[in-house]
């Protein structure tokens, strides 16, 4: 297994702002023990992250969020890149549409993938789609996102294992997993 971490969305916005999870602000501490897991490890650390300009199609949808160079585009403190991330920015629900990350992951012998982030239903659930049909491995690591509810997060877990055979894990056990990559 060759994995790279994938944080989707952990921005001001879906974080603090108006579009935010009940749960955010819960799954930072696991999403940061995976990160300094995988950067111990050399393991690719991608984050994904919204920037939209006022023509995106998803804005009729969901009104203006995330926009292009506000603050509420920025990647949360708690969970910076450092100078070895990788920061892709999407105008859309999936991480791999227009953004370059099947290129960069291919460029790196990746075949598996882990995902963290906001929100389990919406933007974690269609980057797992557009994954499994560029034929990575996945792993949702089910305390590491969130949905607006839980209803909603539970559906997109279980949408995910059933459909693309994610391997559903808690972070502990994706914290053995990564302790064990060489």
């Amino acid at each position: 297994m060759k994995p790279a971490i994938l944080v989707i969305d952990m921005l001001e916005e879906f974080v603090h702002g108006r579009l935010r999870s009940p749960q955010a602000e819960n799954i930072i501490p696991s999403i940061k023990k995976i990160i300094e897991a995988a950067r111990k490890k050399s393991i690719p650390t991608i984050y994904l992250a919204d920037k939209h300009y006022p023509v995106d199609h998803e804005l009729k949808i969901w009104g203006p969020h995330a926009m292009y160079n506000s603050p509420e585009s920025r990647i949360i403190d708690e969970l910076k890149p450092d100078e070895n991330d990788y920061v892709l920015y999407k105008r859309n629900y999936s991480g791999f549409r227009g953004t370059g990350l099947d290129i960069l992951l291919r460029d790196l012998g990746i075949d598996t993938v882990i995902l963290t982030g906001i929100h389990t239903h919406i933007c974690v659930l269609h980057t797992a789609w557009d994954a499994f049909y560029y034929g990575y491995n996945l792993i949702v690591v089910e305390d590491a996102v969130a949905a607006f509810s839980e209803k909603d997060h539970e559906y997109a877990l279980n949408y995910m294992k059933q459909v693309y055979g994610a391997k559903i894990m808690k972070t502990s056990e994706v914290l053995k997993v990564l302790g064990k990559e060489e």
